[in-house]
């Protein structure tokens, strides 16, 4: 009973010093936490037919959804670098085989002012698969793709057949 007691008054004793130094306090820090998680995700454009790809100036542009809370790097690379005929895309004789484009890309960003991001390639380029980035910006507003076919470079044109190329786009948060 003596060391509840003595425990109880030691108690008593510190609680008036305690109070006093509460009342004592004229200014608090207080630490707030919290997180949002990293997001940047893509949608699909489908596939692009252009049909009978001997008519001159033929484009097509698709409308992409994009969404990335962080700043990120795009990167466009090419299978063949043109639309490139399904047996011979080297061509045969006069015929080419292979029909160059260009690439467009234009996105609006945030860094935090708005603004917008546009860059075009030829299609040779895309075989090596080049990047770039949005530099500290970020994009929730989607993004526009074209796609403008060139002219074949071969004495008689296009060689008869299916032509197709392969583009990949990745996006990569920084």
């Amino acid at each position: 009973m003596r060391l509840s007691t003595a425990a109880l008054a030691a108690i008593l004793a510190a609680a008036p010093a305690a109070a006093a130094e509460i009342d004592n306090v004229r200014s608090l820090d207080l630490e707030v936490r919290g997180r949002i998680a990293e997001h940047c995700a893509m949608g699909s454009a489908g596939d692009m037919d252009f049909g009978d790809i001997t008519r001159p100036g033929l484009a097509v542009t698709a409308q992409l959804q994009l969404d990335c809370n962080v700043p990120f790097t795009m990167s466009i690379k090419a299978l063949n670098g043109g639309l490139a005929h399904a047996q011979m895309p080297m061509g045969q004789g006069p015929y080419a085989g292979t029909l160059p484009y260009n690439i467009g890309v234009r996105m609006p960003i945030r860094r935090p002012q708005a603004a917008t991001l546009s860059k075009e390639f030829e299609s040779r380029q895309l075989l090596s698969g080049p990047a770039f980035s949005t530099n500290e910006g970020i994009a929730t507003e989607g993004m526009t793709l074209a796609i403008n076919l060139g002219t074949a470079s071969g004495e008689a044109g296009l060689l008869a057949g299916n032509y197709s190329e392969t583009i990949t786009i990745t996006i990569t948060p920084n």
